[in-house]
């Protein structure tokens, strides 16, 4: 089977469930996100084989066209997939296009939606720390005169501290592209959405001091409930710097 440059997303599911060696079809990006498509959003799609199996579909792995893009896997490898790995949120909010192991592929994807209790616990560790650091940085050049240097450190914490919000719930970070999708529909619990996102929108833009301390009380107090108190406490005095005067 010959790479097709003019295969359509509907031609190919008509292959693809044709074929007794597709066990799954899993619909990530834009197009499983309610609302998120637009007219350039292309389809981009896992094909899941069982694991051994022999078929022409995998001709066509590497597909990629303005309107389809293909991901051809062994089922063994679609477990993998994101475990760890930047691939992880775009399959933890896939959509299932097909599943013949009795609900199998919902439950793979399910698992990769929510980390492991340890896993979420390190993670959330190693973020809270890279947040602190940065914010440490952005409000000492903040107080020595220099808004550049505070604006970029500013800029970079934003980034630790989204990772970090999401480990404490055991959730992926979102791509930007679906923060306010995410917070809109899978809002962080004890969080309102809204008004984090004006925080962050306002960090990144400024570098805004007093916000950043204001947003740290409230992240300092959740990460004491979750038990990170080490971590936090491993910055001893310089912990005034990063609280509200």
């Amino acid at each position: 089977m010959a790479a097709q440059p003019s295969l359509t997303y509907d031609a190919f599911l008509a292959l693809a469930t044709a074929d007794p060696a597709v066990v799954g079809l899993v619909l990530k990006g834009s197009r499983a996100h309610d609302g998120m498509a637009t007219e350039n959003s292309d389809h981009d799609l896992y094909v899941v084989l069982a694991d051994g199996s022999t078929t022409e579909l995998r001709r066509l792995a590497g597909h990629r066209t303005a309107r389809l893009d293909l991901v051809i896997v062994s089922l063994a490898e679609f477990r993998a997939a994101g475990m760890p790995g930047f691939e992880r949120y775009a399959l933890a909010r896939a959509r299932v296009v097909l599943d013949r192991l009795a609900g199998g592929i919902g439950e793979i994807i399910a698992a990769k939606a929510r980390l492991g209790a340890d896993e979420a616990f390190r993670a959330a560790g190693g973020w809270l720390d890279a947040y602190a650091n940065s914010l440490y940085r952005s409000v000492k050049n903040d107080r020595d005169g220099d808004p550049l240097a505070a604006r970029l450190d500013a800029t970079d914490s934003v980034g630790h501290l989204l990772e970090l919000l999401f480990a404490l719930h055991r959730r992926p970070r979102p791509y930007n592209k679906y923060l306010s999708w995410e917070l809109a529909r899978h809002p962080l619990p004890g969080w309102d959405g809204a008004a984090l996102l004006r925080d962050v929108d306002r960090i990144a833009a400024s570098g805004d001091a007093a916000v950043q301390r204001r947003l740290f009380a409230r992240v300092e107090a959740a990460a004491r409930r979750a038990g990170h108190r080490a971590v936090l406490d491993g910055w001893g005095e310089d912990l005034r710097l990063l609280r509200p005067g």
